[in-house]
């Protein structure tokens, strides 16, 4: 499918959510059905050699960075089992983790880091999520990164409705005064027991909901990252190094190359990223477009962020695409203040 054809498809699925219309197709009924068969296969292997049970990364990191001038800036995961980091045996090697102690050492401050995922979890938990996270309004993030959208497929949730879930969850976090990051549908079809030409389907079902999930998260004041590289490329040609013991779910390497591939525009988001950097940089491909087609080209290519820009333009709403170099996280010390 190409970019412009994508485009068309992600504004279609965003209209739809935002407007309460149906579901879209995301293939044929009895492709989708053979799809799912060949998903639920692979997840059969899930938890072949590791708990079941995420490690718990929540507590404080950066400590060294501590001054009475620097109180600690309140990072928080939501999700699914990604954002959990279902898979690794270790709480440092978890996403949220990583993300907490890169966050901390950029911004020479220590940061609280508060996980809500939950394995399995679709879009629609992601109502539960917030409200846990807003109970208390003096403890409100000041950053969300959100990754989810791999349930939703395998799932047969109708992609409309996944996105008006996310767009709800984004507009709340941003009303109480967070900033949110949302990694958007990993590729499906580099689950390795997928064979063709199911993966091909996988791949364009998950593409189609990450452009999706891209324009309605922008229109809500969100920024997105994609997580192709998730289960994309890198994986496809080393999957016996980025994915874990049950070859579903990313090894401590692979969530280490998403937490790279977040962490840049977690700093933006926070004013915490080089100003020079801000700047599109046409030899890299980054500029001003529409924001569907934004949308579309950050689904096909892993770490592409896509943030709002000009509220109009000559065919509708505008976003800047960036492909942010990747600042190398590593797996930090153990916690000083577990919960």
């Amino acid at each position: 499918m190409t970019s412009m054809s994508r485009a068309r498809v992600a504004r279609r699925i965003a209209a739809g959510a935002a407007y309460g219309g149906g579901g879209i197709g995301l293939a044929g009924a009895a492709a989708v059905g053979l799809l799912l068969a060949e998903v639920q296969l692979a997840k059969r292997h899930v938890n072949n050699g590791t708990s079941p049970h995420p490690p718990n990364a929540d507590g404080r990191y950066g400590d060294a960075c501590t001054t009475p001038e620097s109180p600690p800036l309140r990072l928080a995961m939501l999700g699914d089992s990604t954002a959990s980091g279902q898979g690794v045996r270790r709480a440092g090697q978890t996403p949220g983790a990583l993300l907490a102690s890169g966050l901390a050492a950029v911004a020479e401050r220590p940061v609280e880091l508060r996980n809500v995922a939950l394995p399995g979890a679709c879009s629609d938990d992601l109502d539960r999520q917030v409200s846990l996270l807003l109970a208390d309004p003096a403890l409100a993030p000041d950053v969300c990164v959100i990754m989810i959208g791999a349930n939703d497929v395998t799932n047969r949730m109708p992609p409309t409705r996944s996105v008006r879930h996310l767009s709800a969850a984004v507009r709340r976090l941003r009303t109480a005064g967070a900033e949110v990051v949302v990694g958007t549908c990993p590729d499906l079809g580099t689950i390795e027991p997928v064979q063709q030409p199911l993966r091909w389907l996988a791949r364009r079902a998950s593409r189609q909901l990450a452009a999706a999930q891209t324009i309605g998260t922008v229109e809500q004041g969100g920024r997105t990252v994609s997580l192709g590289d998730l289960l994309g490329p890198e994986f496809a040609a080393n999957p016996r190094e980025l994915f874990g013991p049950d070859h579903y779910h990313p090894s401590a390497e692979g969530y280490a190359t998403a937490a790279m591939a977040v962490l840049p525009t977690v700093c933006a988001s926070l004013g915490l990223w080089p100003a020079e950097e801000e700047r599109p940089d046409a030899s890299r491909r980054e500029g001003f477009l529409p924001v569907a087609r934004a949308a579309a080209e950050a689904a096909s290519e892993a770490g592409t962020e896509v943030t709002a820009a000009m509220p109009t333009g000559p065919r509708g709403p505008w976003a800047l695409l960036k492909r942010r170099r990747r600042r190398r996280v590593s797996e930090p010390e153990p916690l000083h203040t577990p919960s």
